[in-house]
């Protein structure tokens, strides 16, 4: 039995020394030194010795276990080196080597003035309120005083789902200031961005799909000069101190009196050019005072408050804001244009 454990001894140190892996070294463990292993069967044996044997064989037995353990764990050591040393060796960083340039992406520049926007007019006290694109007809037209017969109701002008006309793409966010007035009391100082489709032909000023920022103000003695202020403010937070405004007398169903709102065009300054038809002005919004019978019709008694509302095209604020010439460039996603918004 000694000529056996001395056996073991010699081929277990050979096989670890030899283990290429951490697998191939746990496996010579379990077939050395587990349960069932050679040592193991050994030592079974021990019964079978004489009383005089059996402690002699005995402490060989536990002096090969400790050298076959202490084996194991100094190969384990260096397997576990050389697997480090590899893996530094494999995996080293030239810091030397250029890194690789990744673009940044930036803001498209409608969001740039959408945000704009929002912050100027959170900061005179508005909140934002959001409503559907799809919109009754009701919504859009009847109950903003545009009734049947309109032109603005016309095939020609606006996107129609239905063919008896009550659903189509909004025209206007204004619907979203009806849905506030008949879900909130005075006092209301609100803003609503959002997409508005029409029927308009496509040019340097024009598309059937653009971005709107109505506004809307409802409370007791509330004025046109309220109104100007407000525009103003906004117009030169944009644009600076020196920007023109001019304010046109106009028609709106749903506000008496209204009024359009120009620029000063940024391509000619006033002289007149392609950008601005030769008016040397460009239109960005309509606004005037909530007509009395829009109030009324969402439950707000006209004679004890009085508002204001707006709608801005954030397309034309975008073009004055950044002096660009032509709105299609807006919607082309060229990368070239929009790269110099980084």
């Amino acid at each position: 039995m000694k000529n056996k454990l001395e056996e073991i001894a010699r081929q277990s140190i050979d096989a670890i020394a030899a283990a290429a892996n951490p697998e191939a070294l746990e496996s010579l463990r379990v077939k050395y030194l587990g349960k069932k292993g050679e040592l193991s069967a050994v030592l079974k044996q021990l019964g079978t010795l004489s009383s005089e044997e059996r402690p002699v064989i005995g402490q060989l037995a536990n002096e090969i276990r400790a050298r076959i353990e202490d084996t194991l764990a100094e190969k384990s050591a260096a397997l576990q080196t050389a697997l480090l040393e590899r893996r530094l060796r494999d995996e080293a960083l030239d810091v030397t080597i250029p890194g690789k340039e990744f673009a940044a992406g930036a803001r498209h520049p409608l969001r740039i003035v959408w945000d704009e926007c929002v912050d100027i007019f959170t900061g005179m006290g508005f909140s934002v309120a959001e409503g559907p694109e799809i919109e009754l007809a009701e919504y859009n037209f009847t109950r903003l005083n545009t009734e049947e017969g309109h032109p603005a109701r016309d095939r020609q002008d606006t996107f129609y789902f239905t063919d008896d006309d009550r659903v189509l793409l909004r025209t206007q966010t204004s619907p979203v200031q009806l849905h506030v007035m008949e879900s909130t009391r005075p006092p209301i100082r609100i803003i609503s961005p959002g997409r508005v489709y029409r029927k308009d032909e496509v040019d340097a000023t024009h598309s059937p799909m653009f971005h709107q920022m109505e506004g809307l103000v409802v409370d007791r003695g509330i004025t046109m000069g309220d109104l100007k202020g407000t525009l103003n403010t906004l117009v030169r937070r944009l644009y600076g101190d020196g920007a023109k405004t001019r304010f046109r007398p106009h028609h709106f169903p749903f506000t008496e009196p209204s009024c359009e709102v120009d620029v000063q065009c940024f391509e000619c300054h006033g002289e007149g050019c392609r950008v601005c038809k030769g008016e040397g002005w460009i239109e960005v919004l309509g606004a005037g005072m909530v007509h009395p019978r829009v109030l009324s019709g969402c439950g707000i008694d006209p004679d004890e408050y009085s508002g204001f509302a707006f709608g801005v095209g954030l397309e034309r604020l975008a073009m004055r804001r950044f002096n660009i010439s032509d709105l299609r460039l807006l919607f082309e996603n060229d990368i070239r244009f929009l790269s110099q918004f980084n």
